[in-house]
């Protein structure tokens, strides 16, 4: 017994001796009252460092400079209240904020960190002192793919698992660099949805965001996951939550890759989805749903698109609303000055869409 404590003292000598570690008190970012930021990077062998933020002009960079002590640093703004994404190059690699836990998650390596500033008033995607929804994720076993996978689960204040009452639901899809949490962690459609129904201006929805990777192949990708969706995904989401029946009651829409997959879906199937949103994206298999729109003209209730007009898949959106024109599908077509392929303006298409749905029973 002397003898092991003998060594646990040496042990907690040596350990006392040695130097306090240095604490590093950079800040990145750093949000100021007149709502410039500072960004700051410490990175003394680094040659270049530039930053590159979602509010920027497309194909833009901002060169930080360096001081003596090897911090990079730069301060842009003001800027609007928001939600940005942005990330650092050093070097020609990209690289997010170390200093910044705050990442964008998706299903690709992420590289871009989150920058929230704040107004004095919050917008409908930041967070208000209203009542709060849930979300939880949901695994299953997909027959389709042979594989065990997730979806997320947007359930609204007051929801109760031991209720009665059911609800319509949104199925709302991600972008090809996301997955089934992107649309909460950075879309933050969780508090568009709770800040909307505080405002009375939506009704309580269920809403189920899938993931829709099911394959690499693109045209593979729309097929597969079209069935995943259909046989395993809302079987699997509406035995677990109390969704009411029929194609009124229920929605399918989504940005970018998830767009295209919500035309694609709901345009083939308006027996199961009685309104379709597509967010900055028409549709590649247009030809195919062209024989089908005949009969989505009888059974949809609502079709909403929105693209910004500096976005380069315009051209796409604008075919597909052509189509719909042609065929006679009611429609909105929303084009958005100087918006370009941006979250910034995926959250607030969410917003206008949601007041729209389910004004009608099934």
């Amino acid at each position: 017994m002397r003898t092991w404590i003998l060594i646990l003292l040496v042990g907690t000598a040596a350990w006392a001796q040695r130097p306090a570690r240095e604490v590093d008190t950079l800040v990145s970012p750093e949000v100021h009252p007149d709502r410039r930021v500072t960004f700051r990077l410490r990175a003394a062998k680094a040659s270049e460092v530039t930053l590159r933020g979602d509010w920027m002009p497309r194909s833009t960079r901002e060169k930080l400079a360096k001081d003596a002590s090897g911090v990079w640093s730069a301060t842009l703004g003001p800027l609007a209240p928001d939600v940005y994404a942005y990330n650092f190059s050093i070097d020609g690699v990209a690289a997010i904020d170390p200093k910044n836990p705050e990442v964008m998650q998706g299903s690709r390596s992420s590289t871009e960190s989150v920058l929230e500033v704040r107004g004095e008033s919050p917008l409908l995607h930041q967070l208000r002192d209203v009542p709060h929804g849930a979300v939880e994720y949901h695994w299953y076993k997909s027959k389709t793919l042979g594989v065990t996978r997730r979806f997320a689960v947007y359930t609204p204040p007051g929801y109760d698992a031991k209720g009665s009452a059911r609800y319509p639901a949104l199925y709302l899809l991600h972008g090809s660099g996301d997955n089934e949490g992107t649309w909460v962690w950075f879309g933050r459609a969780n508090l568009v949805l709770d800040n909307l129904l505080a405002e009375k201006r939506i009704r309580p929805m269920v809403v189920v965001m899938p993931f829709g990777h099911a394959a690499t192949d693109r045209g593979r990708n729309t097929t597969l996951f079209e069935q995943d969706l259909l046989e395993d995904v809302m079987p699997a989401a509406e035995s677990a939550h109390r969704v009411a029946a029929g194609p009124r009651n229920r929605a399918i829409a989504g940005l970018s890759m998830g767009g295209g997959q919500s035309a694609w879906v709901g345009l083939r199937h308006p027996e199961r989805f009685g309104s379709i949103g597509v967010f900055s994206a028409g549709a590649s298999n247009l030809e195919e749903l062209e024989p089908r729109l005949a009969a989505a003209k009888e059974k949809l209730a609502l079709f909403w698109m929105g693209c910004g007009d500096q976005d380069s898949g315009l051209a796409s959106a604008e075919k597909l609303a052509a189509a719909l024109e042609k065929s006679g599908v009611k429609h909105t077509f929303v084009k958005t000055p100087g918006a370009a392929h941006t979250w910034l303006l995926w959250r607030r298409y969410l917003a206008e869409l949601a007041p729209l749905l389910f004004r009608q029973g099934s």
